[in-house]
């Protein structure tokens, strides 16, 4: 059988002098694996935002606003949680894209004194191609499953997020 990178990270480090304990070799296997998709996914998001001449930032926050119970609009506040940054980093952000055509502010639907951001055609078309070449790259990986072995795939991971999830909402 052919090796792949996870296998020959866990015979090189198998029983080394430097671990302590060592490893359960098909945890220390599972985690290189996804860390390797994860890699060639996060490559993929940064190249397909490149090729539409969008930076990585610009296209994480198109992302942000387009793929809400809203798509398309949410407060500065709403997008600075989702994004992980400030929200000085958000208005940063927010007024480069402002600039370029690819957002625009506007006053609340319910609440006028409240601004909201709403991606505008060019960011929407955008977001849409980039989002086009992205998942060019996730369908390629896909191939190397049957329809069924992804399923499978999918219930296994599942299993893995709710737990990931279940942990995070104790605190």
């Amino acid at each position: 059988m052919v090796k792949d990178g996870a296998d020959l990270h866990v015979e090189r480090w198998r029983d080394h002098w430097v671990l302590d304990k060592g490893f359960d070799d098909e945890v220390e296997a599972m985690t290189v694996r996804v860390w390797t998709i994860h890699k060639r996914f996060r490559a993929a998001t940064k190249e397909a935002a490149a090729k539409v001449g969008l930076q990585d930032f610009e296209y994480q926050t198109l992302h942000a606003l387009m793929i809400r119970d809203t798509p398309g609009r949410a407060s500065p506040g709403e997008l600075a949680q989702e994004l992980g940054v400030s929200n000085a980093g958000v208005t940063g952000r927010l007024d480069s894209m402002e600039k370029k055509g690819w957002v625009k502010r506007m006053p609340g639907v319910d609440d006028r004194r409240r601004v909201e951001v709403e991606a505008t055609r060019e960011g929407l078309r955008l977001w849409r191609e980039a989002m086009e070449l992205r998942g060019s790259v996730e369908d390629e990986v896909a191939t190397a499953l049957t329809k069924q072995e992804l399923v499978t795939l999918n219930k296994l991971l599942k299993k893995m997020t709710l737990q990931i999830e279940a942990r995070n909402a104790e605190g």
